[in-house]
């Protein structure tokens, strides 16, 4: 199960970039925008490029561990995430595509392969390989064009939240006035006293590319909290990347 619980940190986090320009919110005047712009300004700001090749670092911490290792990820949009993690050796590798789960752990021997109605049951909410993939390049994980917005100004972002809210929790974006992408994406569970905040403190160009350079992730419930810090080192777009994925004979099977 810690195997698999690496691959979701792996499948929460987003590639970025190093580059000398850094882009900020700081001491940006915020105009009078409607939530319609404003929604229409992040879609506009959308990552089209069709591949990344990243490496990452990424320290992960909860009440019981504190641990860091390297990841590295090939994204092709809308098809497949690929992620292979290291600490000394290999950890774990991982494909992802809209339809399956599917990782091996050459350390542990095992294996597992599934839909994402098993994400739905360990996160409890429905998730979808385009809302991952959201995640990973800094975009909200909900289309905020769908549906009638509210917008408040907040902590120098818009603050983008539905009219109305999906049944089980609430959901806010946060939008960066300069380049309106994410600073933040929050999911608040009050009743269960649940909450999930994925802050993007700052992003950077590249090749006009406008991508996250850092990910913060906090969840928290009752009885526990996990903190998730990943730092990028380095990102290309545009590669022709190749997938290979092959769970060896004789892994043994997790069921979930």
């Amino acid at each position: 199960m810690r195997i698999f619980k690496y691959l979701l940190v792996s499948i929460l986090v987003f590639a970025s970039c190093k580059s000398a320009k850094t882009i900020t919110s700081d001491n940006v005047v915020l105009e009078n925008l409607s939530a319609r712009r404003v929604a229409k300004k992040h879609e506009k700001a959308s990552f089209n490029e069709k591949t990344i090749d990243a490496r990452l670092k990424v320290k992960y911490k909860d009440r019981k561990e504190d641990v860091s290792f390297s990841v590295h990820m090939k994204l092709k949009k809308d098809e497949v995430i690929w992620l292979k993690g290291t600490k000394f050796i290999t950890v774990f590798k991982a494909k992802i595509t809209p339809q399956k789960v599917r990782f091996y752990s050459p350390y542990k021997k095992n294996f597992f392969e599934g839909d994402f109605s098993m994400l739905k049951e360990l996160l409890g909410v429905d998730v979808t390989f385009g809302q991952l993939q959201n995640m990973l390049i800094g975009e909200a994980s909900l289309d905020v064009t769908s549906q009638k917005q509210e917008v408040e100004i907040m902590n120098a972002s818009y603050r983008l939240s539905p009219k109305k809210q999906p049944t089980l929790f609430d959901v806010f974006f946060d939008i960066n006035p300069t380049h309106f992408k994410l600073n933040q994406q929050s999911v608040v569970n009050s009743i269960k006293e649940q909450r999930l905040d994925i802050k993007y403190p700052s992003y950077s160009i590249k090749n006009k590319v406008t991508f996250p350079n850092k990910v913060l992730i906090h969840g928290k419930n009752k009885q526990n909290f996990t903190k998730i810090d990943i730092t990028y080192r380095s990102v290309e777009f545009n590669k022709n990347l190749t997938f290979d994925f092959r769970i060896p004979s004789g892994y043994k099977e997790i069921k979930l």
